[in-house]
């Protein structure tokens, strides 16, 4: 598996998170990545790019409360997540763009490698 999640919880409103994504293999080092994520019955929502440069974008659900970071010395990709709500809680995913090292898509559908998920539960 290319690419693991770890890191999700269940939390209460306000609360925070850090989820981290360790990927095996260099390939990852040299391409967009993102954070995804998937509620019950919803389609998968692109919530952070980053690319090669550290450059980020970021959704306006998640935006000054959600940060994306890459550490490429431990080939693995964070997503800090700071005043939760309960709309937050989902299945987490980080995915790869192969063909980008820039210009990131926030469009699932552009992304070819996936983890498998991290689930975060927010509760008041």
């Amino acid at each position: 598996v290319p690419l693991v999640e770890s890191g999700g919880d269940s939390v209460q409103v306000g609360g925070s998170l850090r989820l981290s994504c360790a990927a095996s293999g260099p390939i990852y080092k040299n391409t967009c990545m993102g954070w995804f994520r998937q509620s019950s019955g919803q389609g998968r929502e692109g919530i952070a790019t980053i690319d090669i440069h550290g450059t980020s974008t970021d959704a306006d659900s998640v935006k000054g409360r959600f940060t994306i970071s890459r550490d490429n010395a431990k080939n693995t990709l964070y997503l800090e997540m700071n005043s939760l709500k309960s709309e937050d809680t989902a299945m987490y995913y980080c995915a790869a763009d192969l063909a980008r090292i820039w210009g990131c898509s926030p469009s699932a559908g552009q992304y070819n490698d996936w983890g498998q998920g991290t689930q975060v539960t927010v509760s008041s």
